[in-house]
């Protein structure tokens, strides 16, 4: 087997200075050099996580010598929530509060109140929500309801005991994170979506008994094929199970029939499980198939992330993202910060997915990544 190699640059140091900008921005819905819209924004508020799966934060990187950032270094919440608000005067209709595990970040629930109380330019309640592993929502489901968050999704890679604690690295229980689903449906945290992140010869051995769990459970089961997302988790093409084959699988035990896209910008293929009719039975639910190695969706990518530092990153593959956290700190009136939003966003021509496919291996290795668990889910 070939040595691994761990990079030792540290990516969250790479930050753009924000275009100088120096007049206001017409008011109105961004577009990027593509047409893309800006509709969604990805929130993240911690680089902590107490999980160490090999494709998001592998332990032999992220070990007990891992220099995590300081409190001071993190966006307050009334510092996220001021550049959310200012998003959302810009067309981002949906905040996803992420990581890291955001349940780690002390007082989470204050924030999910002050995101809650944001509205679009027509008045409407941005629609808000949160990943997370499932490790404290248990505890968490009904302050956070309380709060005001909508609905949350769990990241869980298997329901068999032996292969989720290998999955995450430290002997954690799959029962726990399952109690934690139906905390968080009982709280009316609705609908709950389940992440099966599928490594080839890892887990791909639990498609099938997630189905089988999840169906008619309320509860929307989404595979996604293993990324290249950072440059730690030692990625390799041929540990991809493209969703093809994920569904080929579901297809030896359920009928599926194609759904169209919930939302413009929609990173998941959607099926629905069919009833004797043929036809998709809303009482047996659906899945999705996010599949961003073997068919991007970077045409209609409308997704922007903030990073716990401020550093907003246009793609999920980028390298370098935009320091706002300095134009917060140093007393810029949101009407500056709003334009360098603008200029940002309307320069903005990423299309990582899209390329890889034209790019040598050697190339596509080669290529900066910030790390998942630094820029969020």
């Amino acid at each position: 087997m070939a040595e691994r190699v761990i990079p030792l640059v540290d990516h969250r140091a790479a930050a753009l200075p924000p275009p100088l900008a120096r007049a206001p921005v017409a008011a109105g819905t961004l577009r990027d050099a593509r047409g893309r819209p800006l509709r969604d924004l990805r929130i993240s508020v911690t680089d902590r996580c107490n999980f160490r799966c090999s494709y998001c934060m592998p332990k032999d990187v992220f070990d007990s010598s891992y220099a995590y950032l300081r409190h001071a270094d993190l966006l307050s919440f009334e510092e996220i929530a001021r550049l959310a608000g200012l998003f959302a005067a810009r067309g981002v209709t949906k905040l996803r509060i992420t990581g890291g595990e955001p349940l780690l970040r002390k007082g989470i629930e204050h924030l999910v109140g002050l995101l809650a109380a944001l509205r679009t330019p027509g008045g409407r309640k941005l629609d808000l929500t949160l990943t997370t592993n499932g490790s404290l929502l248990a505890r968490k489901a009904r302050a956070l309801k309380s709060a005001g968050l909508d609905r949350v999704t769990v990241s869980l890679d298997g329901l068999d005991d032996a292969v989720f604690r290998t999955m995450n690295d430290v002997d954690y229980p799959v029962a726990e994170v399952l109690a934690g689903i139906d905390a968080a449906q009982a709280a009316g945290l609705a609908p709950i979506k389940v992440n099966m992140v599928v490594k080839r010869g890892a887990n791909d051995g639990q498609i099938l008994p997630m189905a089988r769990h999840f169906r008619g459970s309320g509860v929307v089961l989404r595979f996604i094929e293993y990324m290249d997302v950072g440059a730690t988790n030692g990625w390799r093409m041929d540990q991809v199970l493209p969703s093809a084959e994920v569904l080929r699988r579901l297809q030896t035990e359920y009928a599926l029939v194609p759904l169209a896209a919930s939302a413009p910008g929609e990173t998941a293929g959607r099926w629905g499980y069919a009833g004797a009719d043929g036809r998709h039975d809303p009482a047996l639910g659906e899945v999705g198939f996010i599949s961003s190695v073997t068919h991007a969706f970077c045409g209609d990518c409308n997704r922007a992330r903030l990073s716990m530092d401020g550093k907003l990153f246009l793609c999920l593959f980028a390298s370098q993202g935009y320091d706002l956290r300095a134009l917060l700190r140093s007393g810029t009136p949101d009407e500056l910060i709003d334009a360098a939003l603008a200029a940002i966003w309307q320069g903005r021509a990423d299309r990582y997915s899209e390329l890889r496919a034209s790019l040598p291996p050697e190339a596509a290795h080669a290529l900066r990544r910030v790390e998942m668990s630094y820029i969020g889910g």
